[in-house]
């Protein structure tokens, strides 16, 4: 197992609203106190070491329904409240080339330390339209960048041989995050991609696995509500104490099962808002939660500890 400069727990952060505008207040408390959960645990800043990441403008950041400006807004928040104590990696993906491009010149411009894009939505590329998809934005701009491969949200499956390729051919292409939940898929992108290429779980259920066939870390819903918890299972697993691991990872499947309830972010926003007091705001077509799980994620965040 390779780990480099990307690896460990990221959060991928909820977006806070408040009347229709993001909560800006709120949103810099949450990332404060994500920072502080990472720090507790006893996590480096070193980039060596590091293994706690916060990442706006994600799926769970809601980052569909954000206009341009508050997309770049919520960026910029990010990476001023962060003032560099861990890294940030930027939402920057779109389904359009040409977009994507000066979303991700922005995200460099502002400080972010690497960028996150996903496949091409809706128009389901050719393997072959994905690999000059992520070539055509990485010869514009010129900043690490995490490839997102998620087929259930998609569309579209990218395959192993076509990141191997793009991993070999774009020197700023350093990872990707798999959100297949498939541990063949996830072995293959082990064995093809070249070594030190980052293979980040997109799935919270399966991180253990996930690490123990070869990745390095998650890129977490579950860590909103549970950080230092994601964090160690990371730690515990990458250092292969897998009795901690397994206790870890066990510890957070009901919590895991409670951000899932519904659509991602609909559960896992509603419990950082009832965790932090929080306005609770959605923008459509996203909705609240049914009140038959929304009883269900509030008997899990209390025998979890998670509400006080």
């Amino acid at each position: 197992m390779t780990t480099g400069r990307f690896h460990g727990a990221f959060t991928a952060l909820v977006t806070p609203f408040k009347n229709g505008k993001i909560d800006e207040e709120a949103y810099r408390e949450f990332i404060e106190w994500q920072i502080e959960q990472g720090i507790s645990s006893g996590i480096s800043t070193n980039w060596l070491t590091i293994a706690k990441f916060v990442l706006p403008c994600g799926t769970t950041g809601e980052s569909a329904t954000m206009t341009h400006d508050e997309h770049e807004a919520a960026i910029r928040i990010c990476v001023e409240q962060v003032n560099k104590r861990v890294p940030v990696i930027a939402g920057a993906g779109s389904n359009n080339t040409r977009e994507a491009i000066p979303l991700t010149q922005f995200a460099k411009n502002v400080g972010a330390d690497a960028a996150l894009h996903i496949t091409p939505y809706y128009n389901k590329p050719t393997q072959e339209g994905l690999y000059q998809h992520f070539k055509t934005i990485c010869s514009e701009v010129s900043m690490p960048v995490i490839l997102y491969n998620v087929p259930g949200r998609t569309g579209c499956n990218m395959l192993p041989p076509t990141v191997a390729r793009i991993a070999r051919d774009v020197p700023d292409v350093v990872g990707i995050k798999e959100a297949t939940a498939d541990l063949i898929h996830v072995s293959d992108l082990v064995e093809q991609c070249p070594e030190g290429f980052q293979i980040l779980s997109g799935d919270d259920f399966t991180v253990l696995p996930h690490i123990a066939v070869g990745g390095c870390g998650v890129i977490s819903v579950t860590a909103n509500v549970a950080p230092k918890l994601m964090a160690d299972l990371c730690k515990a697993t990458l250092a292969g104490d897998m009795d901690e691991a397994r206790r870890l990872h066990f510890k957070l499947m009901p919590i895991n099962r409670a951000m899932f309830l519904e659509t991602n972010p609909i559960p896992v926003k509603t419990a950082v808002c009832m965790m932090r007091g929080l306005d609770l705001e959605f923008r459509l077509p996203m909705v609240p939660l049914m009140p038959d799980n929304l009883e269900k994620l509030t008997k899990i965040l209390n025998d979890c500890d998670l509400l006080h």
